[in-house]
């Protein structure tokens, strides 16, 4: 019987993957951030695989770290989904490929 750590280890994988996948093909700017969300969950799927799996799950610091990567992935959300809507305002497109000035 295998490992039970080595099934989380293998969803985070393909969870990684499909996000890496999402933010390199799409071109809304809306669903490269949907694809870095996912990047950011399956890492705090490893730290809880780790954590619970480790030598000392009673110290909760993979849990600690997961909590403190949810709280910066929603700032992340948070200002890029601000950055989107500004760049949509002043462009009018979501595209990532047509957003190529910095000036205003």
């Amino acid at each position: 019987m295998p490992n039970p750590l080595s099934g989380y280890l293998i969803v985070a994988a393909l969870i990684f993957a499909i996000g890496l996948a999402g933010a390199l093909t799409r071109r809304n700017a809306i669903m490269v951030l949907i694809g870095i969300e996912l990047m950011l969950n399956a890492a705090n799927l490893n730290l809880i695989a780790f954590w619970r799996y480790g030598p000392h799950p009673e110290l909760l610091t993979g849990m600690m770290f997961a909590i403190f990567s949810i709280a910066v992935a929603a700032a992340e959300a948070a200002v890029g989904l601000g950055l989107v809507i500004s760049i949509y305002r002043h462009a009018k497109t979501s595209d990532v490929e047509q957003m190529n000035r910095m000036k205003g």
